[in-house]
């Protein structure tokens, strides 16, 4: 089944509270990265990035400065800025951007290779550790931002700059006699080629994912034969020497994909490696990948997953821990690895039409993607926990990694620009485009024109979505179209209605979509009615961490407990189960926005300076107020207490 990318330039987002979004990275997030990898941000860590390509251009004289994945910023805030263009044409920006990537080209050595920290710091070290040193997905991201420019202004200068590194990748990998049988050891460049392919339909890059793919896990293990060849050195010795080598399933590169049965490893890489697989499976038609992604998905949703749609729970090698090991307080849960989730989600939906994917990525988009960033578009988070107790984290180093509020910028910051470009390429993930139907997947408001045979169909979403529960869907086309319409029916909601010019319906239901074919015309009219009451998620028996708690949920929206609005302590509090909630609209930061109340029962003891006696509990129960906010706006007032799982009265 032939499958589309909705064109950016003919889909306007107008959403009252995710179009603000976009708003805020078009006025404030580009602007504000674009000056972090200047290094013009006080009090953020220094960027270098786009010095490190001046000097590789031969533009300046200096040292590489930042990580060895550094140009990867570059590459996702020009990406970031293609899509913005898509959106709202800005000259200025444009031109900046056209800057940038005449910067990139001039940085580019003859034969294609394209990396700023080899070029300029290492040169005869090019491709001998794949394992370790990011060169593939620094290349990726690069392809990706190339193939977003021509999508969004129609220049083809930075595409031509990325074919010519893809092809020169082709050229040394391959199972050639004089080639490199190796694969990445950050998978980004499958998916990245994928994309590039669609663009190009050159078949040249789509047998390189294929072969990245299939060599992966293959024995002897590439990481020991090129760990030999380069002397048994090591560029990361985060736990020991050459440990990315040694554990192999931190990249995935254990075994075949086809015999590997969970997800392991780092998130981040786990998810963009299965966004690649996934997209060659359908294009090839190849079951025996088709299975391996549906496999890999199903341990990965039903058995790693928070309920913030974060996944990767502990904080050594970002990755993930086993089943069901889900700690809310040390967890990492990196923004990144929800927009992998985001990625992999889009491309199962692609493959399967199944809402289960769309429940995912919306779960995702919602809580941790938004959560990543304060809602000043100035400050991120990089790990994103369930529970929060500030007094320990400076004192425990089990958290480390744990902030209590959002920073500036990082030296490692592929968060900040990998939010900036999902936030402004979300029209790709609101439509699934198929010959046969149109798939709305994500009811966000929106005009699009979408091709049907030689005629186009027009619909307008609109709403208050995700706060209340009225989605309305006008179609506009000038002209009727006939065509099929399936509309996501949420696993959040129990009783969806629908109605079609005022009449309700029930149509075909297939795996969560409802499927409307006929002849659209202009002013008809679908209303989807999704209630929204506060639902009380429990976790899986298994997860011992959520064992005698809840959580609250309402419509697609995570909700927590600050310490702002309930005091400190909040481990003291508990929700009774016979509790009634109350909706409203919140005010200050949280105008727009639906806050949740309850009658809590919260535990103070008499007298805190009192010898503790563990024979007996020196402690008051107390009714007490609580207040849940969306988990994706905590830690915009201050450092305070956070946690989104409650005891149970």
């Amino acid at each position: 089944m032939s499958i589309m990318e909705a064109d950016l330039h003919t889909l306007k987002i107008n959403d009252p509270f995710l179009g603000k979004y976009q708003q805020l990275v078009r006025d404030v997030v580009i602007p504000y990265q674009w000056d972090a990898l200047n290094d013009r941000v006080t009090e953020a860590e220094p960027s270098h990035a786009i010095t490190n390509f001046r000097i590789a251009a031969g533009l300046e004289k200096g040292e590489f400065y930042g990580m060895v994945f550094q140009d990867s910023d570059v590459a996702k805030w020009l990406e970031a800025v293609a899509w913005s263009l898509c959106q709202k044409p800005d000259a200025e920006l444009e031109k900046t951007a056209d800057e940038v990537i005449e910067l990139v080209a001039a940085a580019q050595c003859e034969d294609g290779y394209l990396n700023t920290y080899f070029t300029v710091k290492a040169p005869e070290a090019r491709w001998t550790n794949l394992a370790e040193c990011h060169e593939l997905y620094c290349a990726g991201h690069m392809i990706e931002a190339g193939v977003a420019y021509f999508q969004g202004t129609g220049k083809r200068r930075l595409l031509e700059v990325v074919c010519k590194l893809a092809d020169h990748i082709d050229t040394v990998f391959g199972p050639g006699v004089n080639q490199l049988h190796g694969y990445p050891g950050h998978p980004e460049i499958e998916l990245a080629l994928m994309r590039l392919y669609d663009v190009t339909q050159k078949p040249r890059y789509l047998a390189l994912v294929k072969y990245f793919i299939e060599e992966r896990g293959a024995q002897p293990h590439f990481y020991d034969i090129e760990y030999e060849k380069r002397g048994k050195t090591s560029h990361w010795n985060t736990y020991g020497p050459a440990w990315m080598v040694k554990d192999k399933a931190y990249s995935q590169a254990h075994q075949p994909l086809a015999e590997q049965q969970t997800a392991i490893g780092h998130a981040v890489r786990f998810v963009y490696l299965m966004a690649g697989m996934a997209h060659l499976a359908r294009l090839s038609h190849d079951e025996g990948k088709r299975q391996d992604c549906l496999r890999l998905w199903n341990n990965m949703a039903q058995r790693q997953l928070y309920i913030t749609g974060g996944i990767g729970s502990q904080s050594s090698g970002e990755a993930f821990s086993s089943d069901y090991d889900l700690p809310n307080d040390t967890v990492y849960a990196e923004s990144c690895a929800s927009i992998g989730l985001m990625m992999f989600a889009r491309r199962m939906l692609e493959m399967e039409a199944d809402s289960q994917y769309a429940d995912v990525m919306e779960r995702a988009l919602y809580n941790t993607v938004l959560g990543g960033m304060a809602l000043d578009g100035k400050h991120f988070f990089y790990v994103n926990p369930l529970e929060v107790h500030p007094k320990t984290l400076s004192f425990n180093h089990i958290y480390d990694h744990v902030k209590p509020v959002r920073q500036r910028w990082f030296g490692c910051a592929c968060c900040p620009p990998n939010i900036a470009r999902v936030l402004t390429s979300l029209g790709h993930y609101i439509y699934t485009v198929r010959e046969d139907a149109l798939f709305i997947n994500l009811y966000v408001g929106n005009d699009v024109a979408i091709p049907v045979g030689d005629r186009k169909l027009q619909l307008r979403i609109s709403g208050n979505y995700p706060w209340h529960e009225q989605v309305k869907i006008d179609i506009t086309s000038p002209v009727p179209v006939t065509h099929t319409l399936a509309l996501r029916l949420p696993d959040w909601c129990a009783n969806p209605e629908i109605a079609l010019n005022g009449e309700v319906i029930t149509g075909e239901v297939t795996r969560g979509y409802l499927y409307l074919t006929r002849r659209w015309q202009e002013g008809d009219a679908i209303t989807l009615t999704l209630p929204m009451p506060v639902r009380r998620l429990y976790g899986n028996p298994q997860v011992r961490q959520q064992a005698g708690k809840v959580a609250l949920q309402r419509g697609p929206l995570v909700y927590c407990l600050e310490e702002a609005d309930n005091g400190a302590n909040l481990h003291n509090l508990s929700l009774p189960e016979e509790s009634t909630f109350r909706v409203f609209e919140g005010k200050g930061i949280f105008a727009h926005k639906m806050l949740i109340q309850a009658e809590g029962i919260g535990c103070h003891t008499t007298d805190s300076d009192a010898l503790w006696q563990y024979d007996r509990s020196p402690v008051q129960r107390q009714p007490q107020t609580l207040t849940f906010i969306p988990w994706f706006s905590w830690a915009n007032r201050g450092e305070g207490e956070m946690r989104i799982w409650v005891d149970e009265a």
